[in-house]
């Protein structure tokens, strides 16, 4: 399975133009999806940003003729947003923990979350992210985290994590502190624009909010 992710930021007061046109494309847009067995499709927002993820087999490419649809669907929808990402590509990943992942869907909660990076800190993230993976070796990672990517492009961080609640536990104050570790070495490299880490620093971010999800 391939995973791929995007990210626009939306133009001063289009917001709602975009949610909108959104509305009046979406019948073609998951139609567009169906056809090309584009899956687990889903749109986030916080602030003026719109992160985007979806799923296709390995190896599957559109024709000419659905490139030529995308585009018409973009075009609908571009005078209400700028690209962060590059159209078409995605953006580089930084982090992955694939784990084990749920057919269910129903039984699994998002997390997605936006940071902005400081300048000239890309490459410290990424070490940093990568000391993760190393350390976790060639274990697969039963849950509950699942389908688990750390995206980046215009030096915006975008998370998605898809968490099986039926294997949540509460958590230990040992395992928080740590948490409290790992993110206040984050606040070095990166701002946060939603509010994952609000209980630990008193500030208030946006809080993130899915706009449109297709399975």
């Amino acid at each position: 399975m391939e995973r791929h992710a995007f990210a626009m930021k939306i133009k001063e007061g289009r917001m709602n133009a975009y949610r909108k046109k959104l509305g009046e494309i979406w019948k073609e847009l998951t139609d567009f999806l169906d056809r090309n067995e584009i899956r687990n499709f889903s749109l986030w927002n916080a602030e003026d940003l719109i992160f985007g993820y979806y799923e296709n087999e390995d190896g599957r490419k559109l024709d000419k003729n659905e490139e030529a649809v995308r585009s018409a669907l973009i075009e609908k929808m571009q005078d209400t947003f700028q690209w962060i990402s590059v159209p078409g590509q995605d953006m580089r990943l930084m982090y992955h923990d694939f784990g084990i992942v749920r057919e269910c869907k129903e039984l699994i909660r998002h997390r997605v979350f936006m940071t902005k990076l400081k300048e000239g800190c890309e490459e410290e993230y990424k070490a940093r992210h990568d000391g993760l993976i190393a350390k976790r070796g060639d274990t697969v990672d039963p849950g509950p985290d699942s389908n688990f990517s750390i995206w980046s492009a215009g030096g915006y961080i975008f998370g998605y994590d898809e968490i099986d609640t039926t294997m949540e536990i509460q958590e230990t104050a040992e395992s928080r502190q740590e948490t409290i570790a790992w993110e206040t070495r984050q606040l070095e490299i990166m701002d946060w624009i939603t509010n994952d880490v609000d209980w630990m620093t008193g500030e208030v971010h946006a809080d993130v909010k899915c706009l449109a999800w297709h399975r």
